[in-house]
This record gives structure tokens, C-alpha cells and sequence, in this order.
């Protein structure tokens, strides 16, 4: 059985990788509206409907089955990632690709607020501290130059909100499912709604729409695995933080491949800010892990010891089975002899 710290090592790298193919998968969105005019719900849908199949076929080929035990987490889960997919897309669609991603990576502030309400087990407050200070950074990256918040901006900032409900339907009902059943539910409730809501704006794509689709929902779908997979071992509020690491991303890449602006001073400083918030987060949980796995080993053998002491002072004293073949083999002579004393009289 791996250790709970290559456990965590694992969830962090997960969620780390699925903010990388996520912000991957908006870069490919941003470069396809220089070539072709494609819909925002399309991506969404195609999104859905592949990821769809790809849980299918390898369900068929494990032999799995589907295990649903919570419906309703299930379906909120679904819904709010539709939600939040499709106003992240449009986002990306109406402004620049950096500061789409910076207003959905609001989401870990909500999740913080969301989690108090919602997750008593995870009411901590340093770790809600440390959302608040990964949301400042976010601020400080937004206040580099003159950014007014309009009606395209609120498609970021609903994204966020979409995508935290749907963070903490997933750390619920990861206790409750498998990986295939969430993604099977995820993807499948998707599509329909999508293609439900939008159906005008899909069709049947020429071969370069097809190239950008694919592109975009196979960067998309690798996430999608990657968080399914990594929200395993951190929690809700934890992998918003970590995950706010694609801001580091837009903020390096941007003027690479979507000839966004460079940072200034305080956008530097705030992803500085986010980045030290994820280090200290790593240690801090570290720390936790550690300390926990010597209670958890030291509390049993404490209560071993004191069941042992206690049973023994309650169980009567029996004597063993040799001890009573010894004392057969005394008493059968001493009886003989006092026999012979009775019978001389």
C-alpha cells in the first residue's frame, strides 16, 4: 500500500497536470477563431460527447460496471461542470485567453467560502486564509494595467462560481463512487444538456473544425481524468489552490502563444504570491499527513495494551491443558494411597 505522502505527491502532480491540459485546451480554442468560426457550445459539447465515449470503451474493456449510490451528487456534479465549461469557453471567446483563466481561477475563494457551509470536516482556517491570499494574487495580476469588469468579464467569474459547486460535488462524491461512474454521469448528463441547449449551434464539422474540436476536447478530457484522479487525496479547498497554479501558466505562456501582454511588477507579485501559497499548502498537509500516521500507529497500540491489561485483570485464571494432565497424574497416586489407608482400617 503506497504511504500517505506519495499519496498526496500524487493528488498534488494530478491536479497540477489537469490545470496545465486545461489551460492547453483554452490556448487551442483562442487559435482556432483565427482560422474558423466555431461556437463555444460546440467545443463544450464535443468536450462531453467524446469524453463520453472514451468512459465507455474503457469501461467495456475493464469489465466495469456502473456503481451510482448518490444521485444527487452525480447530477450536481454534471451540471455544475456543464455550467462552468460552457461560461469558462465563452469567456475565453469574448476576452483575452489570460484573463479568462484568471477570473475562472476564482473559484478557490468560493470554494473556501462554499467548503465553511457545506463541509464541516474541512473547516479549516488557515487553509481558508491561504484561498484569500491565492485570490489576492489573483488580484494583484488583474490590477497590472486597466481592467474594467463588463458583461464578458462576468462569463469568467460565473465560470468560477460554476466550477467551485462543481469542485465540492465532486469531493463528496468521490466518497461514495469510482473514477468511471463520476466521468460516465459527468459526460453523458453533459452532452444531453448541451446539445438540449444548443443544438442550433451543432453540426456535422469540416475537416479543420473536426482538427480543432478534437484538439481542444482531448486537452480538455485529459484534465478532467487527471482531477477526477487526483481529488482522491486532497480535498476540496486544497485542490482549488494548488490548481490556481494555471494562472502561473497564462501569465508565462500568454505572450508565447496568444500574444497576450507581459506582466508587470504586481502581476509577478501576485503570481509569486500564488505560488508560495501552494508551497506552504504542500508543506502544511505534509506535516498533517506525518503527524497523523504516528497517531494512527501509536493509538492502537495503546488500546491493545490497555485491552490486554484490563482483560486480564476481568478473565478468571484457567489453568492450561498441560497443567491439567499434571494434575491428573498427582492426584491419581495421592487417591490410590489414601484408597489402600481406608481399606488397612
Amino acid at each position: 500500500m503506497p504511504s500517505p505522502k506519495l499519496k498526496q505527491l500524487v493528488g498534488c502532480i494530478l491536479v497540477f497536470a489537469a490545470a496545465a491540459f486545461y489551460y492547453f485546451s483554452t490556448v487551442v480554442i483562442r487559435r482556432a477563431a483565427f482560422h474558423v468560426s466555431i461556437d463555444p457550445a460546440f467545443f463544450v459539447f464535443v468536450r462531453f460527447f467524446l469524453g463520453f465515449v472514451i468512459v465507455c470503451a474503457s469501461m467495456l474493456i475493464k469489465g466495469r460496471k456502473l456503481s451510482p449510490r448518490r444521485y444527487d451528487l452525480l447530477f450536481g456534479r454534471a451540471i455544475a461542470n456543464g455550467a462552468a465549461v460552457y461560461c469558462f469557453y465563452t469567456a475565453v471567446a469574448k476576452t483575452t485567453l489570460a484573463q479568462a483563466n484568471i477570473l475562472n481561477m476564482t473559484y478557490p475563494i468560493f470554494v473556501a467560502l462554499l467548503s465553511w457551509i457545506f463541509l464541516k470536516k474541512q473547516r479549516d482556517l488557515i487553509t481558508t486564509i491561504g484561498a484569500l491570499a491565492a485570490f489576492a494574487g489573483i488580484y494583484l495580476i488583474l490590477a497590472r494595467g486597466p481592467f474594467q469588469f463588463g458583461w464578458a468579464h462576468m462569463w469568467g467569474l460565473a465560470s468560477g462560481l460554476c466550477a467551485s459547486f462543481a469542485m465540492i460535488f465532486l469531493n463528496l462524491s468521490r466518497r461514495y463512487h469510482d473514477t468511471e461512474t463520476i466521468l460516465f454521469y459527468l459526460f453523458g448528463i453533459g452532452s444531453i444538456l448541451t446539445y438540449a441547449a444548443f443544438s442550433h449551434a451543432i453540426h456535422w464539422p469540416r475537416p479543420i473544425e473536426l482538427q480543432f474540436l478534437m484538439l481542444s476536447s482531448g486537452f480538455a478530457i485529459s484534465g478532467q481524468y487527471c482531477i477526477t484522479f487526483g481529488y482522491r487525496y486532497v480535498t476540496a479547498v486544497e485542490g482549488g489552490i494548488i490548481s490556481s497554479s494555471r494562472i502561473l501558466l497564462a501569465a508565462m505562456l500568454g505572450p508565447i502563444v496568444a500574444a497576450d501582454p507581459l506582466l508587470d511588477l504586481k502581476g509577478w507579485v501576485g503570481a509569486g504570491l500564488i505560488f508560495l501559497v501552494n508551497v506552504a499548502l504542500a508543506w502544511r498537509k505534509s506535516k498533517s499527513g506525518d503527524q497523523c500516521t504516528q497517531d494512527n500507529h501509536s493509538v492502537p497500540q495503546r488500546l491493545q495494551e490497555k485491552n490486554t491489561a484490563v482483560s486480564t485483570l476481568q478473565q478468571p485464571l484457567r489453568p492450561s491443558s498441560e497443567q491439567l494432565q499434571v494434575r491428573i497424574k498427582n492426584t491419581r497416586p495421592d487417591m490410590l494411597i489414601k484408597a489402600r489407608k481406608r481399606r488397612m482400617r
